[in-house]
């Protein structure tokens, strides 16, 4: 069946470009240093964290409030 190892060759060799393309794009990325990366992580963290207590905040004030309506 000389088509189908035709189609299979076609894609191995579409994949081994594809592999080779994303290897060369991966090398002009700028990456952070480790200094950078754990900043970054402190300021992601510490949103997060702000962020949850502010959402919890404001659905226990809610909570209470909708508590005295309906009581």
């Amino acid at each position: 069946m000389p088509g189908q190892e035709m189609a299979l060759q076609n894609s191995t060799s579409k994949v081994k470009r594809f592999v080779r393309e994303v290897r060369a794009e991966m090398k002009k990325v700028s990456w952070p240093t480790r200094q950078e990366l754990l900043a970054y992580t402190a300021v992601v963290f510490v949103s997060v964290v702000l962020v949850s207590a502010l959402i919890w905040v404001i659905d226990g004030g809610l909570s209470i409030l909708l508590r005295s309506f309906i009581h």
